[in-house]
């Protein structure tokens, strides 16, 4: 029997990262009521929990990347970032993100989810910062879009400049696009354990590994103090926001307190157990025929995106 890989995986159950539903958007059903800090902030930190057991189910589904060697992975996800620095045309570029969209369904992803990660962010926020390229003040060109005319010169967009804006986001949807694959697809250990056996340095995998545990281990710890004065709390706490705000206030502080003495207590804890700064994992690394196909088919994926790159610009 087929695998569907439609739905998450039976690790997580599927109420746990199904999000809530919402009401309606436009405000014609009900009345919208502006929520509290200590209401936004539990559903926060629930939505970031849920982000990552989603993502972790994901990196465990049998796809095409999942069963991919974690170095072979960050060797080829390198050299990929380094050939969509090299490309200096669109068309190009766009060919090359359509096929990490292959990649992400051979992989059993979502595409709306991982088409949503990749653009949400960085990708439009560089837009936003790279868009007075396209004005011809800045980049001197043939006007297609007029706008107004100052001193009796005309200003607008212009073909040089859009194009300039064009390819700085697509090369950087791109990119961010090959990025979210290798971590979507890899667990977290096994990533630290192959970035270790390229001969990254142990302290940059000590300070991602650290990194990585805290931001969750904050998250409880928010969620436990924040639901606490939640379960205290009398009443209707809407329109109290200067005591919402002071209680914000002064939990940071708490909680950076909190946070600085059980890290002395995590690390002498992990170093009593053997913990000398390497990510090790159950399973060790084994390079298999697919492994070599894919770093092949990468290769051979890089020549010809870089042979029609120079011809597109001929």
């Amino acid at each position: 029997m087929s695998e569907d890989h439609s739905a998450p995986s039976m690790g997580t159950p599927d109420w746990l990262i199904r999000g809530e539903v919402a009401m309606c958007p436009c405000g014609c059903i009900g009345k919208r009521k502006k929520g509290s800090f200590v209401e936004k902030t539990l559903n926060g930190t629930a939505s970031i929990m849920r982000q990552a057991m989603f993502g972790d189910d994901m990196a465990s589904r049998d796809g095409l990347l999942q069963r991919v060697d974690a170095r072979v992975k960050v060797v080829a996800l390198v050299g990929l970032l380094i050939v969509a620095a090299l490309v200096r045309n669109i068309p190009v570029l766009i060919v090359m993100y359509l096929a990490t969209l292959v990649l992400a369904s051979a992989s059993a992803l979502p595409l709306g989810f991982f088409i949503k990660r990749v653009w949400l962010f960085i990708p439009i926020f560089t837009g936003i910062v790279v868009l007075p390229a396209a004005f011809s003040f800045i980049t001197p060109g043939e006007i297609v879009v007029p706008l107004w005319t100052w001193n009796g010169h005309q200003v607008g967009l212009t073909n040089q400049g859009l194009t300039a804006v064009g390819l700085i986001v697509i090369r950087v949807a791109t990119s961010v696009s090959l990025v979210v694959l290798v971590t979507l697809t890899t667990p977290w250990n096994k990533l630290l354990a192959g970035l270790r056996a390229l001969m990254v340095p142990r302290i940059f995998i000590l300070i991602i590994g650290m990194a990585y545990r805290y931001v969750f281990l904050l998250l409880n710890s928010v969620t436990d103090m924040y639901t606490a004065r939640k379960a205290r709390q009398v009443g209707n706490d809407q329109g109290q926001v200067k005591e919402g705000q002071r209680f914000v206030a002064a939990t940071a502080g708490a909680l950076f307190g909190k946070s600085h003495a059980l890290s002395e207590e995590v690390y002498m804890a992990m170093v009593s157990r053997g913990y000398r700064g390497d990510a090790r994992t159950l399973e060790g690394f084994r390079l298999t025929a697919i492994d070599f196909f894919f770093i092949a088919g990468c290769i051979v994926a890089s020549v010809l995106i870089l042979g029609g790159d120079h011809l597109v610009g001929h």
